[in-house]
C-alpha cells in the first residue's frame, strides 16, 4: 500500500514563498511519476505540475508556470513543490499525487493521492 504525506503548508503574504513537501512510503518512490494537484474552495481540484520516475521531465500549469519548481529526491522518497512569487489565487489545498511508471497531467491517471496540505496567500 502506497501512503503519501504532503507537508510545508501555511500562511503566506502575497509574494512570498513556501516549499510544500511530500514523503512517499509503502513502495519505492523511483517507481512513480507524481504530481501536484490543488482545490481551491468552491473550486474543483486542479492539475498544478508532474515529474517524471527519473526527474528529468517536468510539466507545470500555465498558471504557475515560471513561479513554481516541481522537484524529487528519489532516495529520500520525497517530491518538493517550490513556490515563489504566491498570489493570493494560489490559495487552496494541495495534494500530491502517485502514478505507476509515468508523469501525468490528467486526475484519473493518478493511482493514489495524499490528504492534501492548506496553502493561503494573503494580499
Amino acid at each position: 500500500q502506497v501512503q503519501l504525506a504532503e507537508s510545508g503548508g501555511g500562511l503566506v503574504q502575497a509574494g512570498g514563498s513556501l516549499r510544500l513537501s511530500c514523503e512517499v512510503s509503502g513502495r519505492t518512490l523511483s517507481m512513480y511519476g507524481m504530481g501536484w494537484f490543488r482545490q481551491a474552495p468552491g473550486k474543483e481540484r486542479e492539475f498544478v505540475a508532474t515529474i517524471s520516475t527519473s526527474g528529468s521531465r517536468t510539466a507545470y500549469a500555465d498558471s504557475v508556470k515560471g513561479r513554481f519548481t516541481i522537484s524529487r529526491d528519489n532516495a529520500k522518497n520525497t517530491v518538493y513543490l517550490q513556490m515563489n512569487s504566491l498570489l493570493p489565487e494560489d490559495t487552496a489545498v494541495y495534494y500530491c499525487a502517485a502514478n505507476i511508471l509515468a508523469a501525468a497531467t490528467l486526475e484519473r491517471e493518478y493511482d493514489y493521492w495524499g490528504q492534501g496540505t492548506q496553502v493561503t496567500v494573503s494580499s
